[in-house]
């Protein structure tokens, strides 16, 4: 988990941010250094929940909540990463504006 050191105005209404990371945190980056978006997990108030299908429920779905659902249709492709770490793991699914 990383945590915010120091922030600072820069022009543009941007914000300056220093951010100290664990090693393996950074590593996941795979040395992207643009499009970063940063949230924290005490931000999370929506809960969801994972389906499970199939022999010894071996196909599992994550569900979308139903406050989120509203407008969707996932008729393009959708993109995912998994953040690993010391506690968790966390997946973020990426869906294009336009196909909403």
């Amino acid at each position: 988990m990383g945590t915010i050191l120091t922030t600072k105005m820069a022009a543009d209404k941007k914000v300056i941010v220093e951010v100290l990371l664990d090693y393996d945190e950074y590593v996941q980056l795979k040395g992207q250094m643009h499009n970063i978006h940063i949230f924290s997990e005490d931000n999370i108030d929506i809960r969801a929940n994972i389906s499970q299908r199939g022999r010894n429920a071996a196909t599992k779905y994550f569900l979308i909540p139903r406050d989120m659902r509203k407008g969707m249709k996932l008729t393009q492709d959708i993109s995912c990463v998994k953040i690993d770490t010391k506690g968790r793991a966390i997946f973020i699914y990426t869906i294009k504006k336009g196909g909403i």
